[in-house]
């Protein structure tokens, strides 16, 4: 997909994923699951990489470890995150756009429970948004749609007519299965994602329009 058909057509809702989308977490977050990692004998370099973009449990439950309670660790893991938030911050020009858009035409969808990604929202000084998906909301996360598909529906719009904006590969993954269209954001990354859907590196060079109901957002040249 070019960008030019993303900033050149109208949609209904914008669905943001939180972390490495509108705010970083991931010094905060790779400081718990890197102790968390040493502690089980993982591989942390190869390990990092595997947790963004998924529920925990998730993450925890592929591992097949043995003796694992992968609710319980699951949730020890957030209490440690909602603890440590320091180092998040929202991306760039994240802010300014969340306070432009209609309260009923934009979401966060994330795979964090809510009360660490209230806590994160909170931290980066980020607008908590009428509709908020977590972990807690759907029985499947991301790469399953369910959590795109529910945020549509709970803003009474249709998925094909939303943007998603994500960073993470589980994510894409969701909201092309989900049948939205997809803009990546690649602040977090040391390299440009191998991907069909267009990327900005952050918000600071686009503009938002709001035409009645309609979304539109414009490249800054």
């Amino acid at each position: 997909m070019s960008s030019t058909r993303v900033f050149n057509q109208t949609f209904e809702a914008f669905l943001f994923d939180m972390d490495g989308t509108v705010l970083s977490s991931i010094q905060a977050a790779e400081r718990i699951w890197t102790l968390w990692a040493q502690r089980h004998g993982l591989d942390v370099a190869s390990f990092l990489p595997t947790i963004h973009g998924k529920r925990a449990i998730d993450t925890i439950s592929q591992l097949n470890l043995p003796h694992i309670d992968a609710q319980a660790e699951a949730q020890a893991l957030t209490l440690a995150e909602i603890t440590d938030v320091e180092g998040i911050e929202a991306i760039a020009g994240a802010e300014s756009l969340l306070k432009a858009l209609p309260t009923n035409r934009w979401a966060i969808v994330t795979s964090a429970p809510q009360a660490l990604a209230l806590r994160r929202i909170e931290a980066a000084g980020l607008p908590v948004p009428d509709c908020l998906i977590t972990a807690d909301d759907v029985q499947h996360g991301k790469p399953a749609p369910d959590c795109f598909l529910l945020a549509a529906q709970r803003l009474g719009v249709d998925i094909q007519h939303c943007l998603v904006f994500e960073d993470a590969p589980a994510g894409i993954q969701a909201a092309e299965a989900a049948g939205a269209q997809v803009l990546v954001i690649s602040a977090t990354h040391s390299h440009l994602m191998q991907t069909p859907h267009p990327q900005i590196p952050s918000y600071d060079n686009v503009q938002l329009s709001v035409l009645g109901d309609k979304l539109d957002l414009h490249k800054v040249v």
